[in-house]
């Protein structure tokens, strides 16, 4: 099972960035999702990125301002947040599945089987 590391949370004021970062060994091989979870709501997806680093898909609430990218040589995958809202405070987590030279990547958390501890966002101000 993979382990998964992430870093990069932290608090931020409305309209503010950061950038999320998600770290394990032999990552290259697997497509990565980026998952939140606020409090009593469930967790949802927000954007992932195919094994290859050639196709993304994202939560329509996140699209023009969150980037997911990775450095397969790095072992890392990024998540950029842009333009954060309060709506944004939550756990982030990344998840892997495994998908070798794969094109495509889901936002659904059933198709995950690793998962990272979290780190926490929190948009105020």
């Amino acid at each position: 099972q993979l382990q998964l590391v992430e870093s990069g949370g932290g608090l931020v004021q409305p309209g503010g960035s950061l950038r999320l970062s998600c770290r394990a060994s032999g990552l290259s091989n697997y497509a990565i999702g980026w998952f939140r979870q606020a409090p009593g709501k469930e967790r949802e997806g927000v954007s992932c990125i195919s094994s290859r680093g050639t196709v993304t898909n994202s939560v329509d609430s996140v699209k023009g301002r969150f980037t997911i990218s990775r450095d397969n040589a790095k072992a890392t995958v990024y998540l950029q947040m842009d333009s954060l809202k309060p709506e944004d405070t939550a756990l982030y987590y990344c998840a892997a599945t495994w998908r070798p030279y794969s094109n495509s990547c889901a936002l659904d958390k059933e198709s995950y089987k690793s998962w990272g501890q979290g780190t926490q966002v929190t948009v105020s101000s």
